[in-house]
């Protein structure tokens, strides 16, 4: 989990379990907190001049603040990070939730394309915020599987699937006319010599092609193809990021201002920056998560992200998580990004075996 040094020195009990109280508040009723609601609706066992004098304290220490026109507090982005790290950590997601989510999964077990949409809708549904999901990508592609399909005598489909899970697909323009027939043989040829290598390999490969094999010469040119296609996949850092649950985050009051959200919106499209964020999380072991001012573009500074990375070091990795206002529940996101991301290293496991 991402963390971030803290100015100041640790709470003792009874100040956190203050500071706990008046974020779970404020999540709920995304309403500044006073110390009356604090002592009628929590088992705090202190006066509420006590806890008037302890959220002073917490105010002062940079973890509180309040409106200018409200006498209640809410979390700073720093109360947040404090409550992330210390409180809720290794809150577990619920059985029942377990066992939902791995129904839902066990429907696509063999469909990989499938696995990062309901990744994402899992997430959403379940935190109420927007759910995440890039595909496991490797930093070079393997090749599993090449087909070639026939649209017309000089058009054919060339359809590869990778061992990481992805298919790609492109148009092949043919230089004389060949039946299916022919394109089956080539394909069957190209399997033979190319199945399991990367594009640097498999270009290897072609450049000592015999051309005395029959088709070859169309075998080769199918191949340059091919692995133009895995070179132009292997240079993008992120071909996807599958989303869902984005109105969730719509509906937060925080959002009401249509522009804010607009912003994230723009962000999430920058790629370069996607690319550096799965990077980071890919490196960590667990969840991370960023918090308010912690994202590095502005325009993500008005939400929270909960990430963990899934997939094979080295081979191939994505990245689940979700986003939503820094007002969300942190205990039930943390739990359920830890526990998704967990169950796609077995899918991933699955499909490497």
């Amino acid at each position: 989990m991402a963390r971030r040094s803290r100015t100041t020195g640790p709470l003792d009990l009874r100040a956190q379990a203050i500071l706990r109280a008046v974020i779970e508040e404020y999540v709920v009723t995304a309403a500044p907190v006073g110390s009356q609601a604090l002592v009628t609706r929590y088992a705090l066992g202190v006066s509420s001049a006590t806890v008037r004098s302890i959220l002073a304290e917490l105010e002062g220490a940079g973890l509180l603040t309040h409106p200018h026109t409200s006498a209640g507090r809410i979390p700073t982005d720093e109360g947040y990070r404090f409550y992330v790290e210390s409180i809720v950590e290794h809150v577990p997601l619920p059985a029942v939730e377990q066992l939902m989510i791995r129904h839902q999964f066990g429907q696509v077990e063999y469909a990989s394309e499938h696995w990062f949409r309901l990744a994402a809708t899992t997430l959403a549904s379940l935190t109420r915020a927007a759910g995440l999901a890039t595909p496991a990508k490797p930093r070079a592609a393997h090749i599993r599987r090449i087909d070639l399909v026939a649209m017309n005598e000089r058009l054919a489909s060339l359809i590869v699937v990778l061992q990481e899970g992805a298919i790609k697909q492109a148009l092949l323009t043919l230089e004389e006319p060949v039946d299916q027939d022919t394109l089956n043989t080539v394909a069957g040829l190209l399997n033979a010599r190319l199945s399991g290598l990367t594009a640097s390999q498999a270009a290897t490969v072609l450049g000592r092609f015999d051309e005395g094999v029959a088709d070859g010469p169309i075998a080769r040119r199918v191949g340059e193809r091919l692995v133009r296609m895995l070179r132009e996949y292997d240079a993008t850092l992120i071909e996807e990021v599958f989303s869902d649950g984005l109105l969730n985050v719509m509906a937060a009051p925080e959002f009401a201002q249509s522009d804010k959200l607009r912003r994230v919106f723009s962000a999430l499209e920058n790629r370069a920056w996607l690319g550096e964020l799965v990077g980071n999380v890919a490196g960590w072991n667990g969840v991370r998560v960023f918090i308010g001012h912690e994202n590095r573009p502005m325009e993500m500074q008005d939400v929270s992200l909960v990430l963990a990375s899934y997939g094979r070091p080295g081979r191939a990795v994505g990245v689940v998580g979700v986003l939503g206002p820094t007002r969300m529940s942190y205990p039930q996101a943390i739990g359920t990004v830890r526990f998704v991301s967990g169950l796609m290293n077995e899918l991933v496991d699955h499909l490497y075996a």
